[in-house]
């Protein structure tokens, strides 16, 4: 039931696989390990970033011995209830909120992995995806280990408890030589937390000072600042970032590579407030917005965003062009939040239970309706005859990337070449079958220009991958044995 009701949360939009948060409170002396105020800092940094993954969630917690541990499917709030925080002491703290892109939605996936190794208890959240992990994996039960999930994650945690080092700095290090793709990775030990980044900057890790002395790290500087940092760090590609009660210090890992930042941060997955390689979301998708209006012009009589993330483009489009900016659609942010299954006839209705329109705002105009982007084309048709029944006279779509006509391999959920609508349809056909006036997306150029920070990755969109993938590959090709 839970994933039929989040195919109607998420839509026709691609998928991120997850958020992590850490924190290091000073020691003993201060916030010590009988205490849970490391767990409820970590529980609202998750909560910040629930967006990013909604499947599962999970915190575990050191006071300098044992690792605790609570995780479990369903939303951040779900998870953590009545007293469930109160098993997680100490001062050490790391949490994961889920979707999944290697290994399907169940307990078994869901994070942080912890483990115990000979130079003691570990645990690990990651948000990315190994392109490797076929090879490590076989390699993993090829020595005789087992694994009790089919997570790449899993694998990282298996390599860490094997790797040589006299500290954990120089293990981590050595392990990041064995991964390839994307992986921005906390790791919880007895002494420390640490934030690694893999060398080609796939997915973002920040890490800050925190009011009372602790350090913290996250996936988005949004949740830190929510946290009460007042400046962030990013963890440099490649390296290792060690938050402690006695402080952070930076250590080399990995030599960075081609610098492939996703786009899809900028364009859908992170929070407007955030800001990644010093370039702010929220200005960087207005950017998109305006790009787009001069790529592709409509005469138009109003604006309107498919919220939420395509507000500022929206905006930008709508500005750039001298157009009024409108709210045509209203969308149910909680349609996949709750356990009430909706009865046939409602689920008939499909993108109706998540959108509704204001047909005073759309009688009569001339309509143009930006979004972020288009993947499947699910959603997109039964928005476009939503507003023409609401009484729109035209409907141009505007799209604020360009067309996705490949797969993800690190860490977006995608779906396959011939799941991605734009692989076979050009703009005017596909503005045809979605019963649209028109259709245009922003091409490659403008979207690097108007993102502005250099060294994306557009894989999605070009096909040019930074690592070695395979296009065979599924998610779910680890569930049910050895491959």
């Amino acid at each position: 039931m839970m994933d039929r009701l989040c195919e109607l949360d998420d839509l026709d939009r691609p998928r991120e696989e997850c958020g992590v948060v850490g924190l290091a409170l000073p020691g003993p002396e201060g916030e010590g390990p009988g205490t849970t105020e490391a767990a409820r800092t970590v529980f609202y940094g998750l909560f910040a970033l629930q967006h990013r993954g909604q499947e599962a969630a999970g915190i575990a917690t050191t006071g300098g011995g044992a690792i605790h541990l609570h995780k479990d499917q369903g939303l951040v709030s779900q998870v953590f209830r009545g007293g469930s925080l109160d098993p997680l002491a100490g001062h050490l703290a790391i949490g994961h909120t889920r979707y999944s892109t290697t290994g399907n939605s169940s307990a078994r996936n869901a994070q942080p992995f912890v483990i115990d190794t000979r130079h003691g208890p570990v645990a690990v959240a990651h948000n990315g995806n190994i392109t490797n992990a076929a090879a490590l994996r076989k390699g993993l039960l090829e020595k005789g280990i087992g694994l009790s999930s089919a997570s790449d994650s899993e694998l990282l945690a298996m390599n860490l408890a094997g790797a040589e080092g006299p500290d954990w700095p120089s293990r981590l290090a050595s392990s990041m030589e064995l991964w390839e793709g994307a992986f921005s990775l906390l790791v919880l030990t007895r002494e420390a937390v640490y934030a690694l980044r893999d060398p080609w900057g796939f997915r973002p890790l920040a890490f800050a000072a925190l009011p009372g002395g602790g350090q913290g790290a996250a996936s988005e500087s949004s949740a830190l600042r929510i946290l009460g940092a007042s400046s962030t760090t990013e963890v440099p590609p490649g390296s290792i970032v060690e938050l402690s009660p006695s402080g952070v210090r930076v250590f080399p890992g990995v030599k960075p590579r081609r610098e492939s930042a996703c786009s899809f941060e900028y364009i859908y997955f992170s929070r407007p407030d955030s800001v990644w390689k010093g370039r702010s979301v929220h200005a960087a998708r207005r950017a998109l917005g305006e790009a787009l209006a001069l790529e592709a012009p409509a005469e138009a009589d109003l604006v309107i965003p498919v919220p939420d993330s395509a507000i500022p483009p929206a905006i930008g489009y709508a500005a750039a062009l001298g157009l009024p900016y409108e709210e045509g659609l209203v969308k149910n942010r909680y349609i996949g939040r709750t356990f009430i299954e909706p009865t046939e006839a409602l689920r008939r209705q499909g993108v109706a239970l998540k959108f509704n329109t204001l047909p005073e705002a759309l009688r009569g105009k001339r309509v143009v309706v930006v979004d972020d982007s288009i993947v499947r084309g699910t959603t997109t048709g039964p928005l476009v005859a939503m507003l023409r029944s609401a009484g729109a006279s035209e409907v141009h779509l505007r799209i604020a990337c360009p067309p996705i006509k490949h797969p993800c391999f690190m860490g977006v959920d995608m779906g396959k070449r011939e799941e991605l609508i734009a692989s076979r349809l050009e703009a005017r056909e596909l503005a045809a079958a979605l019963g649209a006036d028109s259709l245009a997306w922003l091409s490659r150029e403008a979207l690097h220009r108007a993102i502005g920070t250099g060294g994306l990755c557009d894989a999605c969109f070009s096909g040019d991958y930074p690592v070695a993938v395979d296009e065979g590959g599924t998610k779910t090709a680890f569930e049910g044995g050895p491959r």
